[in-house]
């Protein structure tokens, strides 16, 4: 938790001035004991009204001034509390956005919600505790100690006595609560992952009518949750009352010792009072103490989650002042050399790839489902790192590229078309935010979506939804595929992106890219006919490449290219 501690820098004044605020309600408030007591021994004791009323008075000024130095208080607390808050957040989204794929697997879309939202919640309602109480609580404990002192020495030995007993209690609490709440950030995240699979696959669960199997697994994970807050609920709820019977039996002791002092002379009734007002207040104090120790446990293990995060150093990062390497003369514009790549754990995703790619060839890459073919492409923007050989662009290493120059390199259609909320125009911005409406719709043209644009009452400025959900599966694609071609990038990469198209959108959208000069063209696909008249195929199998050639080279040459081609075509077309 020290470690977020920088984030109050930029509210030191706040963080300064509001507890001043508070500890200067809290003296007001040890005063009023006093003045009490003063009111029932001189005032009352004595029938002298005016003393009642002017001390009364004051009581009441003290009270007024408290108020406007707790809500002080209160404003620097609320602004401290958003401010690091908003702080946080912004510095988790700058980071998750500049996390590798590798980091964003290991942690999961759900706990990294959990951590932005969930987590940040709690820091920011600790920080609020921090302002607003930590200094008066313990203030008000000791300051009501000391004044008991002042009025009898020998009883408040009993305040010394009950307050070692407290301390004890909320160490005993907290080391046991602890661990149960990192549990609970964690199953919090449980929930987090059940819920969004649900969300994102609701269509699915009715069609297969799951939706009893998919409310038991929630509420597996519900009940689990609640299950360890309960648990945790029942350790954290014995500090209130533990802590009110500690204290309660200071004030019996207080009235079964004041009484002899009192009945011997040796202290009056007003001090009784306002001993026992002292140690109601050490209760109150005591109580928010309690209640402190559970906010800065929940707080002290959403910190822990939040610097995960924080800390996590990318594995592929971008690197400062790095230069766009030269390209060397004649060298072909990708090309792989023994490349190795595995995932976390397990055996190796690809093994001893090789192989070139001239500029503006057309490269089909096929195999089985689970071949290697979407983590091969991955491997060429360098959105993973390969564990063994090299990738090149232009004949140099893809290590040796600045990340922004590297991807401008790169036009990508992933497998899932994403789509943000806004506008058509908007999405196809993305690469070439200053991009014409020309090439937009020359981009379009070539994705084969100009059609269905054209007929949308607002063209290209039609809104698009969540996640295009107001669009077709096709259109979406399509749209995908015309925002990779708007800046008509050196390397296209279409990563299984035509599996929604017909077969005539999808000839007709390959015939389109045929046609674009310059640009070097992966189609990664399950159907052969999009692939057999690329100038090269890549024919991957369990993660190695065991065919590389034209269409008529394999099928002469590699028998897994042939049984995937027979398997789709008769002879005579796979002949063709």
């Amino acid at each position: 938790m020290k470690k977020l501690l920088r984030y109050l820098k930029p509210f030191k004044k706040q963080v300064i001035l509001g507890p001043l605020f508070k500890l200067t309600e809290a003296i007001f408030e040890l005063l009023v004991p006093t003045l009490m007591a003063h009111i029932i021994d001189r005032g009352v004791g004595r029938s002298d009204l005016p003393y009642v009323w002017k001390m009364g008075a004051l009581i009441v000024g003290l009270g007024v001034v408290g108020l406007g130095c707790a809500l002080t208080c209160q404003y620097f607390a609320a602004r401290t509390s958003q401010g690091v808050g908003t702080l946080l957040r912004q510095d988790m989204f700058k980071k998750i956005g500049q996390l590798s794929h590798r980091e964003l697997d290991q942690f999961g879309t759900a706990t990294l919600i959990t951590r932005v939202t969930s987590d940040v919640n709690q820091l920011q309602v600790a920080v609020a505790m921090l302002i607003r109480l930590v200094v008066r609580a313990p203030f008000l404990v000791i300051g009501a100690t000391v004044m008991a002192m002042t009025i009898d020495l020998k009883m408040s030995l009993i305040f010394l006595a009950a307050i070692p007993l407290i301390g004890l209690t909320l160490y005993v609490v907290m080391k046991k609560t602890v661990p149960f709440y990192r549990t609970i950030q964690k199953k919090l995240d449980r929930i987090g992952t059940v819920s969004r699979e649900n969300l994102e696959g609701v269509r699915v669960i009715r069609a297969f009518s799951r939706q009893e199997q998919e409310k038991a697994r929630f509420d597996d994970a519900s009940g689990d949750l609640a299950g360890t807050s309960v648990r945790v609920g029942r350790v954290s709820a014995l500090l209130n009352p533990l802590t009110s019977i500690i204290m309660n039996f200071g004030i019996i002791a207080i009235l079964y010792f004041g009484g002899y002092q009192v009945n011997s002379g040796a202290l009056s009734q007003g001090q009784i009072i306002a001993l026992v007002n002292y140690m109601t207040q050490i209760l109150l104090a005591l109580v928010v103490v309690a209640n402190l120790v559970v906010i800065f446990t929940k707080a002290s293990a959403s910190a822990t989650r939040v610097s995960e995060v924080l800390e996590t150093v990318p594995s592929i990062a971008q690197q400062p002042g790095a230069a766009v390497p030269a390209p060397t003369a004649g060298c072909p514009k990708v090309q792989l050399r023994d490349v190795d790549f595995r995932y976390f754990t397990g055996e190796n995703a690809l093994t001893d790839i090789s192989f070139a790619v001239q500029p503006g060839q057309t490269v089909g890459i096929i195999g089985g489902t689970g071949a290697g073919k979407s983590t091969l492409v991955n491997l060429l923007p360098r959105f993973y790192d390969a564990v063994a050989g090299t990738v090149e662009i232009d004949g140099q290493d893809v290590r040796q590229w600045p990340l922004d120059a590297l991807r401008a390199q790169f036009g990508l259609v992933p497998q899932q078309a994403r789509l943000f909320t806004g506008t058509i125009r908007e999405n196809l911005l993305w690469q070439v935010p200053d991009a014409t409406d020309e090439q937009l719709w020359r981009a379009l043209d070539i994705a084969q979506a100009s059609e269905f644009v054209q007929k949308l009452p607002q063209g290209l400025d039609a809104p698009v939804q969540q996640g295009g959900k107001n669009l077709s599966g096709g259109q979406r694609q399509r749209l995908t595929i015309a925002r990779a071609l708007v800046g008509m990038p050196p390397i296209l990469i279409l990563d299984d992106s035509a599996s929604a198209l017909d077969f005539a959108t999808d000839a007709a959208l390959r015939a389109a890219l045929a046609r674009i000069e310059g640009s070097t063209v992966f189609i990664v696909s399950q159907r052969v006919s999009a692939i057999k008249n690329a100038d090269l195929v890549l024919v991957l199998d369990d993660g190695q490449l065991v065919g590389s050639g034209t269409h008529h080279q394999l099928m002469d040459s590699c028998q897994v290219y042939r049984e995937i081609c027979l398997s789709q075509l008769s002879e005579e077309e796979a002949a063709q």
